[in-house]
């Protein structure tokens, strides 16, 4: 295990989309380990590593907040975008044709503390590559830097973050066991014979397996298992 990190992380608004609830955004109860792992890569990210979740504790009571939004009910392709730049033109979307109004369960007031690690996939001769790491990571975290503006489950909720050496208690009514039952981990990229990971910038042709994993909140900390291709916890 390379250098562990503690983290809180909070915001006014949250949604870890539910991937069961199909066109209605619902949250689970609790930040899946896949979006406190985009939070840590927003921070920092570099090719050489890859950042690990260990474990969740949530902070504050789970409160839940619902309202209804007026979307589109469709995206711009984006070879029509770049059909428009590479040969000029105009395109537009009839908002009134392609409305369509969604229902949000989300959650509110939020706070987390987050244990993690990260693990050195190069290594370069004559540099400890984890220490390195560690202390670029450290600088920017103290700092308050990051690479593009972290968030929690969807780019509307900004998160907030600080570095800490300790994680507080969590609130009193959280202390016990929970079962929040199955819940997403990872998002596994499928590799091709080549070893290369297989990505596109269109996502349909984008191969990836999900892994769940049973969610047990014991006085509110969550044990994030590690979970590699081809298993499920």
């Amino acid at each position: 295990m390379s250098h562990g990190i503690k983290l809180l992380v909070w915001g006014d608004k949250a949604c870890f989309t539910r991937p069961e609830m199909k066109s209605e955004r619902v949250s689970y109860d609790v930040p899946t380990p896949s979006a406190i792992r985009g939070v840590l890569t927003s921070i920092y990210w570099k090719p050489e590593i890859r950042w690990v979740v260990d474990k969740i504790h949530v902070l504050k009571p789970i409160r839940f907040t619902n309202f209804k939004t007026n979307e589109i009910g469709h995206c711009i392709k984006p070879q029509k975008v770049k059909n428009v730049i590479r040969c000029g033109g105009r395109f537009s979307v009839n908002v009134e044709d392609n409305r369509q109004q969604r229902s949000n369960l989300i959650l509110r007031d939020v706070c987390y503390g987050v244990e993690a690690h990260f693990e050195v996939l190069k290594k370069a001769k004559g540099v400890n590559e984890n220490e390195k790491h560690y202390q670029i990571f450290k600088r920017r975290a103290e700092k308050g830097a990051f690479f593009e503006t972290p968030y929690l489950g969807i780019r509307e909720y900004m998160a907030y973050y600080e570095l800490v050496d300790e994680i507080p208690e969590c609130h009193e009514e959280l202390q016990g066991e929970r079962d929040l039952g199955f819940m997403l981990c990872e998002k596994i990229y499928k590799e091709d014979p080549k070893g290369s990971i297989i990505r596109s910038n269109d996502w349909k042709k984008v191969e990836v397996e999900p892994a769940f994993f049973r969610a047990i909140m014991k006085d509110g900390v969550i044990d994030v298992p590690t979970i590699t291709e081809g298993e499920s916890a």
